[in-house]
């Protein structure tokens, strides 16, 4: 038996999340195979199989993959589940969107944001915001889970699997893609960078936000994120919400300004590894959580960082 692996890309580039996925498929010590979904996708399959540790790359290529919906890519798993212990992918939207479904078809738990894996299918979880570890063991004879890419090392790039054409099922017809909505961006992808920015809702507004944390951002090079406050109040897309709701990250370093450090934000920034606050508030629980704190006025503090930078 094998270890099949779902990727996730843009239709141009592999997600990164990838690499972390395969290396946590390594625990069960079975091949592992890369499943690649998508539409004149070649060039997808060929960076899967760079990817160190796949022996095999399924490349699902048909015109209903253009735009893959969660319906037609659970299908396609469904018809190829049964040479498989373990299907498992990145804790991804797309991954928890396609998962659960080809859990419920093969009448078997779901396990989602595992942390750590250990032996007899073992699973380590964050629960209440990711303030208790839990440990939970699956019985059953296909484990099906999503991980959390920042928990396992990536893997590298030396790889040479095999690329193989699988046949795909008839599409679903009772769900159909209209269109979507994309934040173009040069940054790099929240999810995977490895400095982040984000900003809380003691910002002010959607200008004061842009014109005050952008060029700071540029400055890092970083990814811009926001709490869910500064996201409910209209400061901030919702794509780019960190926290127990939206993205988790794990970057290098992670500027907080003007985040008050809400256990909900919290959650999804605890594992970036310097964490640099700036609040007016020196009670802010934000600092509890940060390596370096700085108690003052942010619309006087990030310009002076941003021009010092330059």
């Amino acid at each position: 038996m094998s270890t099949l692996v779902l990727a996730e890309h843009n239709g141009q580039q592999l997600h990164n999340e990838v690499r972390h996925a395969v290396s946590a498929a390594q625990h069960w010590g079975q091949p592992v195979h890369l499943l690649v979904v998508g539409y004149q996708s070649e060039q997808i399959a060929k960076q899967a199989a760079t990817v160190d540790g796949v022996t095999e790359v399924l490349h699902a290529n048909a015109p209903q993959f253009e735009h893959p919906l969660a319906e037609d890519v659970s299908k396609l798993i469904d018809t190829l589940v049964t040479d498989y212990e373990v299907v498992m992918a990145a804790h991804t939207s797309f991954s928890r969107n396609v998962l659960p479904r080809v859990a419920a078809v093969a009448g078997v738990a779901m396990i989602s944001d595992v942390l750590a894996i250990h032996p007899d299918n073992r699973y380590v979880r964050a629960i209440y915001a990711g303030n208790v570890h839990t440990t939970v063991q699956s019985r059953d004879a296909k484990q099906i889970l999503t991980v959390r890419g920042s928990k396992f090392t990536a893997a590298e790039l030396n790889g040479q699997a095999e690329i193989t054409a699988v046949s795909v099922p008839e599409p679903f017809t009772k769900t159909r893609w209209i269109s979507e909505s994309r934040i173009e961006s040069d940054r790099p992808a929240l999810n995977s960078a490895k400095v982040v920015v984000s900003g809380g809702r003691s910002l002010g507004s959607a200008e004061k936000f842009d014109a005050l944390l952008n060029p700071l951002a540029e400055k890092l090079g970083a990814a811009l994120g926001a709490t869910r406050a500064a996201v409910d109040a209209g400061y901030a897309p919702n794509e780019i919400q960190v926290g127990q709701t939206g993205v988790t990250v794990a970057p290098e370093l992670y500027f907080a300004v003007g985040v008050s450090g809400a256990v909900q934000h919290t959650a999804g920034m605890k594992d970036s590894r310097i964490v640099v606050a700036i609040n007016q508030d020196p009670d802010a629980p934000i600092f509890q959580v940060a390596d370096y704190g700085l108690v003052a006025d942010l619309f006087d503090a990030v310009p002076s960082l941003t021009n010092a930078l330059s």
